[in-house]
């Protein structure tokens, strides 16, 4: 089966611009292009920061672009989002976690959002959060794509390493006691990285909008840069679990037979 990924839209008002950039526009030509060229995926799924301050009239602009999408999507939150103003345009209540069974695998999409973060932006998982992912770890015996917001190892951008998930020791136990978890799937530092963490292969996507600069080792969580945009394509299948990355906009596309790949 086949799973798009987006994270970090960052949605502002309409008009609204980040570093020169519309966020509506670019969120909206990645999403145009997986829907063209990736239209038999299965599921569609945004790793969080879906607004850059979470208030309403920005979800109701992402609601706006959404409308574009057609087959099922699961949301999800990160820092940059406010739940109350998620809830009002979205509905539901509290934390936002799902499942999604993906044929030979299970999605399990975690709420990594802590209002009151110490230090501001970082994650954590709280016990009631971590209480219903042992839960539904349990539920099932298929491997497991696990995604979150916020990366629970270091990715070598000192800045987003200390606002990552907090408490990772505690998500890495209940990982390893359970034995299902086959990948990790996660937003937050706007840049393509794949590796292993924890002995878990993960994988980290770029935002459709702006991008943090390849500043390894430099303090603070501020910095972008104007690059193109991504979305992810996940496969799942018996043999296991395939991760790509789609940049958007640049000059030229390959072709196949004379068809845009």
């Amino acid at each position: 089966m086949k799973l798009l990924v987006v994270t970090d839209p960052h949605i502002v008002e309409p008009g609204g611009e980040i570093i020169d950039l519309d966020p509506s526009a670019r969120l909206a030509g990645v999403l145009d292009h997986a829907m063209a060229h990736q239209g038999d995926a299965d599921h569609l799924v945004i790793l969080g920061d879906l607004t850059h301050h979470g208030r309403v009239e920005q979800y109701r602009e992402l609601e706006r672009i959404l409308g574009r999408v057609t087959g099922p999507m699961t949301l999800m939150l990160g820092n940059h989002d406010v739940r109350n103003g998620f809830h009002a345009v979205f509905g539901g209540a509290g934390f936002v976690q799902e499942v999604v069974d993906l044929g030979t695998h299970r999605l399990i999409c975690l709420d990594t959002l802590d209002e009151e973060a110490e230090p501001l932006h970082s994650g954590v998982l709280c016990d009631a959060r971590l209480n219903w992912l042992q839960a539904r770890l349990g539920e099932s015996d298929l491997p497991v794509i696990l995604a979150l917001h916020h990366p629970c190892f270091k990715t070598g951008f000192n800045g987003m390493d200390r606002i990552r998930l907090r408490n990772e020791d505690a998500l890495i136990q209940i990982i390893r006691d359970s034995g299902k978890v086959v990948q990790l799937l996660c937003g937050h530092v706007h840049r393509t990285i794949s590796g292993v963490a924890h002995g878990l292969p993960f994988a980290v996507f770029k935002s459709p909008c702006h991008q943090m600069p390849m500043m390894l080792g430099a303090p603070g969580s501020s910095h972008s840069v104007d690059e193109p945009g991504a979305y992810g394509i996940v496969l799942t299948g018996p043999d296991g679990v395939v991760v790509h990355s789609v940049d958007i906009g640049l000059k030229a596309e390959a072709t196949v037979d004379g068809h845009s790949a």
